[in-house]
């Protein structure tokens, strides 16, 4: 098997898995359904309760864009460079407006960390592919 192939395919299945946790994210909690956890956050940072609903949706709709970039742009390290800032920077403001969510089973956290791992494996990935395709 190709060294380049044997690289693409890992790196096409965290494309796929960011993209799918992306939209998910903003399409379940924040637009479908609209979680209270979801809602409360905002509500924290100052925003009525129908301000913050409107802010929850519109995050929400970011939020799928967002990961539908992971399906368009399949070797786009910037991409990943703001997934990453962003999972640091949500985690740094949910544990500034309310820490106690660390503390959850299910909690940022865990999420977080997960999906910032997954694009620098993804960056490390596209860096040895194009490393490749200047070797031939």
């Amino acid at each position: 098997m190709n060294k380049s192939v044997s690289l693409y395919r890992p790196l096409q299945c965290i494309q796929y898995a960011l993209a799918v946790l992306w939209i998910y994210q903003g399409f379940i909690p924040k637009i479908l359904f609209q979680a209270q956890d979801e809602l409360r956050i905002w509500q924290l940072q100052g925003f009525s309760e129908s301000l913050a609903s409107i802010m929850m949706q519109a995050s929400g709709v970011i939020e799928i864009i967002f990961g539908m970039l992971f399906f368009i742009f399949k070797s786009a390290t910037l991409l990943h460079y703001f997934n990453i800032f962003g999972m640091v920077g949500l985690s740094l403001l949910i544990l500034w407006v309310d820490p106690h969510y660390f503390s959850n089973a299910f909690n940022p956290f865990v999420m977080n960390v997960a999906m910032a791992v997954l694009s620098l494996t993804a960056i490390q990935l596209i860096k040895q592919l194009k490393q490749n395709s200047t070797t031939y």
